[in-house]
């Protein structure tokens, strides 16, 4: 999927900018302090060389170790930037200026403690607009065994009967304005096959590069049907000091006004071919029979940067990860102090976890493992630790391990049950056996032997 240079130059000839497009990415960051998503560009390494996204920013990426990246020249979308590599929970943190344990109870307290967004008239999102063709933006094609050029970072708006719902969904290119999106079976699934039961389509909103306090409240899952928007408000509120600001589209999906791109589109009665796709276990999913999405408009701020993790990596994990941690606390919380819950990137920022907590008797690590694994049931492994070990540190973890715990008295094994959908190795029925190790210091117990001066 390659184009000629006379198609990219057409991206830029239609696209109409009011005001013009910003000549450097210091000016553009100057314009748009208050964007969020740019503010993770502070510490990203600026590739001034043209670059397609055809695999090439992939190759990029993995020669520099994954770092931060600002790609300023894309092949494929003239006038247009990618970025990726931006979040992880320390990069995060540093931009919010919070400390790395404060953000869990951050999270927290959204979730508790939603509120409304603020809409407003004029919006970032909406100072340009481009002819609808998806090969003109800079979407990337990553692992050569996907499918094809993939948004994995793009979310989806989707109102139906009253209800909103805010979700990532993989979605893989399949012409100028069609898209299939990888639909697993939570709300905007139901509600899909709702509509379709009565012969409707959904009107929804692709939204890639907004706040990323709106990508953290995208990757939240709930039972019930809470508006993740409203969670990335309350985010919005406690760290930007006001509500979320969005916009309203032509077909009444309201978006974070300061996205970069907002696409309006339609989740159809159709279907398409999506896959294969390299997903967050660094595995091929299979090609499947998925909704089909037409486009209808898009539009995005000046001098975009499109967001293009890289699927399976460090920043993939951590926006499934860090929504997670919250409801692990919470479980924890409930039978010792819990200080701070790391998904590990080795688990894929699903399967395992390492928690710390201050236990007061005998026997609080093994109560924290079962709490743990009530607080996030597709949870495969977890390590419970005392707050003196760095959590995100992997060697420091596998030091406690081993020179804090017994294997015979300090493992619990758990049989037949709930497995996760993306670990390969669970049985036929669903069902897998879970493993927590408690790596805690018994309440008393001290002295030189025990402690670290590395």
């Amino acid at each position: 999927m390659t184009m000629t240079d006379n198609h990219a130059a057409a991206v830029h000839s239609y696209c109409q900018c009011r005001g013009g497009i910003n000549a450097t990415f210091n000016a553009c960051h100057q314009t748009a302090r208050g964007m969020g998503f740019r503010d993770l560009l502070a510490d990203a390494e600026v590739v001034a060389e043209s670059t397609s996204c055809i695999h090439e920013i992939f190759d990029y990426s993995k020669n520099l170790n994954n770092c931060p990246l600002l790609f300023e020249s894309i092949k494929e979308a003239n006038g247009h930037r990618a970025a990726l590599n931006l979040l992880d929970r320390g990069l995060l943190c540093k931009t919010l200026g919070i400390a790395d344990s404060e953000l869990i109870d951050i999270l927290a307290e959204a979730m508790a403690n939603p509120i409304p967004t603020r809409e407003v008239e004029d919006a970032k999102v909406l100072q340009c607009s481009m002819d609808v063709d998806l090969t003109c933006l800079p979407i990337p094609h990553h692992h050569r065994e996907d499918g094809g050029r993939y948004m994995s970072a793009s979310i989806i708006i989707a109102e139906y009967n009253g209800i909103r719902n805010v979700s990532f969904h993989r979605q893989l290119v399949l012409s100028k304005n069609e898209l299939a999106a990888r639909l697993v079976p939570r709300h905007l699934r139901t509600m899909v096959n709702e509509a379709r039961s009565v012969g409707d389509e959904i009107n929804i909103a692709i939204i890639n590069g907004p706040d990323p306090l709106v990508l953290l409240a995208g990757a939240m899952s709930f039972d019930e049907n809470l508006d993740e928007l409203t969670v990335a408000s309350a985010l919005h509120q406690q760290l930007r000091g006001s509500p979320l600001p969005v916009v309203r589209l032509e077909n009444g999906i309201l978006v974070p006004a300061d996205a970069e791109y907002a696409m309006q589109a339609r989740i159809t009665s159709r279907d398409a071919e999506e896959g294969p796709y390299v997903d967050i276990t660094g595995t091929v999913d299979d090609i499947r029979m998925e909704p089909l999405i037409e486009v209808d408009s898009i539009s995005h701020a000046k001098d975009p940067i499109m967001h293009v993790l890289i699927p399976g990596l460090g920043e993939h994990r951590a926006l499934m990860g860090l929504p997670r941690a919250p409801a692990i606390k919470a479980a924890v919380s409930k039978v010792v102090d819990c200080h701070d819950v790391f998904l590990t990137e080795g688990g894929c920022g699903w399967l395992s976890s390492v928690v710390a907590i201050s236990p007061q008797e005998k026997g609080d690590g093994v109560k924290a493992i079962h709490a743990a694994f009530a607080g996030h049931r597709s949870m495969k492994q977890v390590t419970i630790v005392n707050t003196d070990i760095d959590i995100t540190n992997p060697v420091a973890v596998e030091w406690a391990m081993m020179t804090r715990w017994q294997p015979d008295i300090d493992t619990v094994i758990l049989s037949g049950q709930k497995g996760s959908s993306l670990d390969p190795s669970i049985n036929e029925d669903g069902t897998t056996a879970k493993v927590g190790f408690d790596a805690t210091l018994s309440p008393g117990v001290s002295g030189k032997e025990f402690t670290s001066v590395l």
